[in-house]
């Protein structure tokens, strides 16, 4: 029997982290006999790969060095030539040139995702940047943004037209995310997952707490904080933790595979990002039922309703983080309602069946009009 199309998956690095999720959910839940899949990591990859479950992946590392890696473009041709993809899906911007290289190798559907912009550019202005994308456009078939911030931007400022663009909203796990009761624990801990670098800015978060501490001296005792992911920043987030004398109130265990579990834990979820797609640690604290904190930018306004299913901050403003925080620690009935809210938003508008099943919908539709082309 003839196997199923090959996607090829391009990544510049499997890590922790809410894109890495999304990858292997889509991997592990696509039927097998409609997809095969191979994940390529442009530079390399960590434990959390095995959060791909499916035993006929292959993963790669391409050991990119840092620079322009000309040679890196020479190795994913070959290794494409010898693979013979029927899809690429490359992501974000560190792999959206190798459409080029993927047109060249005799890739036929080449898809892009954007899912988020880094903290160096946050609204997505930076010209070199976006001359590249534009640049690329013609050998992609798709641009997929996961938020309609992002496809807004594709459209305004990097020049991609509409109809390059489908928009696929991230998907969560509403069966393994559950809401869990906390009856009985006085502690009130506030989490925030994901891979500890600028763009999530922890070091507001840390200094949030530092500031609700005071702000609510009676409720100091119950309070907690939980970075959970690694990164970066891990060693400064956890010296500054250290300085501030919080090691017995502050939680840093590093990069798990156990979220769910985590945030089963948490009694608020907090994400004072600089910049954003549409988080998936957000979608995975609403389905367990937190109400969230969060900065306004990107696509968090379009998961998390002001005063509906969470409280909405301005970026990089760690008094309006705290005194949000505080309206939670003081007011429980609130929190629950929030909570209760958002896992019914999620349940709503962010299945995970309905994101895979879009995605495997577009690699039909583009493999079938490519076919179409080649015969006319």
């Amino acid at each position: 029997m003839k196997p199923a199309p090959l996607v090829v998956h391009l990544i510049y690095r499997f890590d922790f982290g809410g894109l890495e999720t999304l990858v292997a959910e889509c991997i592990n839940r696509m039927p097998p006999q409609q997809y095969r899949h191979a994940v390529v990591c442009l530079t390399g990859y960590t434990e959390f790969a095995r959060k791909i479950s499916r035993d006929d992946v292959e993963i790669i590392a391409l050991d990119k060095q840092p620079g322009l890696g000309l040679g890196t473009h020479l190795k994913l041709w070959k290794l494409l030539r010898r693979l013979k993809p029927a899809v690429l899906h490359s992501y974000n911007l560190s792999a959206v040139e190798y459409a080029f290289t993927a047109a060249m190798a005799g890739v036929p559907v080449r898809v892009h995702a954007e899912h988020d912009r880094d903290a160096g550019d946050p609204h997505g202005l930076n010209r070199k940047h976006n001359l590249l994308r534009r640049g690329v456009t013609p050998f992609i078939d798709r641009y997929v943004p996961v938020s309609e911030d992002l496809q807004r931007w594709l459209r305004q400022v990097v020049g991609v037209p509409d109809a390059k663009t489908l928009m696929i909203a991230n998907g969560v796990d509403t069966e393994r995310f559950l809401p869990q009761a906390h009856a009985g624990r006085d502690e009130f801990v506030i989490g925030t997952v994901g891979r500890v670098q600028d763009v999530k800015n922890h070091s507001g978060l840390v200094d949030a707490f530092i500031r609700l501490r005071e702000l609510l001296p009676d409720q100091r005792h119950r309070l907690r904080l939980a970075i959970v992911g690694d990164g970066p920043l891990f060693g400064s987030i956890r010296d500054k933790v250290h300085a501030a004398g919080l090691d017995e109130v502050v939680w840093l265990p590093g990069s798990r595979t156990d979220i769910a579990d985590l945030m089963s834990g948490f009694d608020v979820f907090a994400l004072p990002s600089i910049a954003e797609g549409t988080p998936v640690t957000i979608l995975e604290a609403m389905a367990c039922g937190l109400p969230v904190v969060a900065s306004k930018v990107g696509g968090i306004p379009e998961v998390v309703e002001q005063m509906a299913t969470g409280l909405l901050v301005p970026p990089s403003d760690p008094a309006a983080l705290d005194e949000a925080l505080a309206i939670y620690v003081q007011d429980p009935q609130l929190a629950a309602r929030h909570g209760a809210a958002g896992r019914a938003r999620v349940e709503r508008s962010n299945s995970i069946a309905a994101m895979v099943a879009g995605y495997a919908r577009l690699y039909d539709t583009l493999r079938a009009s490519k076919t179409k082309l080649s015969k006319a």
